[in-house]
């Protein structure tokens, strides 16, 4: 009987993973909905006292998304009185959803790395994680990576979508 050859472990592919690039970390979502009245309603007074008597300390080495879970129409004044709060306890803060914090951990990340490892190979952008990856920090890697590589696919190498090659 005959060898079962890996050929995709002999080949020349290089697999970029995005999930090697998740930064751990404690993820948490602040609602100011929470220090409005009725929810919908921000009384200078009565949002400085509540962010002034809050446990920020709580947050301590957390990445933080800041958002209003309702419709309130919030100054912009109040999210970044809220990271003034937070800034001395958490990692980062950002405005918006978790995938806001996601991207921008990404964004970050990404721009500080030393492609030169692709350069003028194949690539395989990997798709399935079992991380949080914002199909932005996908848009990201690749255009970090284009300039290098030779190809880049997406996916897994079994079923790999090309999206470039060089000419």
């Amino acid at each position: 009987m005959d060898e079962i050859v890996n050929k995709v472990a002999n080949s020349a592919l290089e697999v970029f993973d995005l999930e090697d690039y998740y930064q751990k970390g404690i993820r948490t979502k602040i609602d100011i909905s929470q220090w409005l009245f009725d929810g919908f309603l921000l009384r200078e007074k009565d949002f400085r006292e509540a962010l002034k008597n809050h446990n920020w300390s709580q947050y301590q080495d957390h990445y933080v998304a800041v958002y209003c879970s309702t419709d309130a129409i919030i100054p912009a004044w109040a999210k970044i009185l809220v990271t003034v709060y937070l800034s001395p306890f958490a990692k980062k803060v950002v405005t918006g959803n978790l995938e806001s914090l996601e991207t921008s951990l990404y964004q970050e990340v990404l721009s500080k790395l030393d492609y030169s490892a692709y350069l003028d190979k194949p690539l395989i952008l990997k798709g399935c994680s079992k991380k949080p990856v914002p199909e932005s920090a996908y848009i990201f890697a690749l255009q970090y990576l284009q300039p290098i590589a030779k190809s880049i696919m997406y996916g897994e190498a079994c079923s790999a979508v090309p999206l470039y090659k060089k000419k």
